[in-house]
């Protein structure tokens, strides 16, 4: 059995006591108001950047619209006409956009990856039952350098600013109707994205025969299907929940999408001489409902 390199859980008394103190004492600490002026700043230029993505993106979609209308001898494109000109002599300046320069880096927010492993804090909605706790102690398994904290009565925005302050890098809260776990939300610190996955036919360890001890070494991970814009998306943010996994990891993390349906599949795999023998973990079936492109501040 391999053990992660991660964080130790946190006891829940110390946890709510940590989270009570930081919201009665913060506002009157001198470093606070500089904490919210950094975080302001820090918004303020990423918006400022995506914008800039977003308009670098549109002039070089004009421009390839109308190098191939010129080099096709097609007519020049109604609403490229009035700037035509202009386009032409910036392209016999710069060159015409490669493919690669079409889209903008709208996971920006990525660029480090890698640098450092992701610390994730793991928690649920309020009132948790007995089996969405034991699917939280499942998911703290699934995903390295993982702690666990109890909701109790805390709200979405005290548990994101705890996050921001603590230094976590993505924020997953599971939810259930009824006693089943049904949503998985992922918030990536410390603006986003966020997305939302409804969940579907979950199967914990417990409800496998037969099954054994889930490796925690940092799995290899197997993305099939996702090459849509939106596909691509969700990828982006899945894969950076995990960190890099050493080459000899037997541990395999799956997610194949159908039909819009990505399933979630775990496996430890064992090589005895000339045979490979499979061995599941928890699986599940996740829908993509929704994506922000913020993290939720609101209770």
């Amino acid at each position: 059995r391999v053990h992660a390199e991660g964080h130790s859980d946190e006891a829940p008394a110390a946890g709510a006591a940590r989270l009570a103190a930081t919201e009665q004492d913060l506002p009157t600490h001198p470093a606070f108001a500089t904490m919210l002026r950094k975080q302001a700043r820090m918004r303020r230029e990423y918006m400022q950047k995506r914008a800039a993505d977003a308009k670098e993106a549109s002039t070089a979609d004009r421009k390839r619209k109308l190098r191939t209308a010129v080099d096709e001898g097609r007519t020049v494109p109604t609403e490229l006409r009035g700037e035509a000109d202009a386009l032409l002599a910036e392209m016999e300046l710069n060159g015409a956009p490669g493919p690669s320069s079409s889209t903008p880096d709208l996971d920006s927010e990525y660029a480090s990856a890698g640098v450092a492993d992701p610390r994730i804090l793991l928690t649920t909605s309020h009132d948790p039952s007995s089996r969405l706790v034991q699917f939280l102690k499942e998911m703290k398994l699934v995903f390295p350098n993982t702690s666990r904290m109890n909701r109790g009565g805390h709200t979405v925005k005290q548990i994101v600013e705890t996050c921001r302050a603590d230094g976590f890098t993505d924020l997953v809260v599971l939810q259930e109707h009824r006693g089943v776990p049904d949503g998985l939300v992922v918030s990536h610190m410390p603006h986003g994205p966020t997305a939302y996955f409804g969940l579907a036919n979950v199967t914990m360890r417990h409800d496998i025969e037969g099954a054994t001890n889930m490796s925690e070494a940092y799995p290899h991970l197997v993305i099939d299907n996702l090459t849509s814009k939106v596909g691509a998306r969700v990828a982006t943010i899945l894969k950076h929940l995990f960190p890099v996994p050493k080459p000899d990891s037997k541990r395999v993390v799956s997610l194949v999408n159908r039909a819009d349906l990505l399933s979630f599949r775990h496996h430890v795999y064992a090589k005895e001489k000339a045979d490979v023998h499979l061995y599941e973990a928890p699986a599940s079936r996740r829908e993509c409902a929704e994506i922000a492109s913020r993290v939720a501040e609101e209770p």
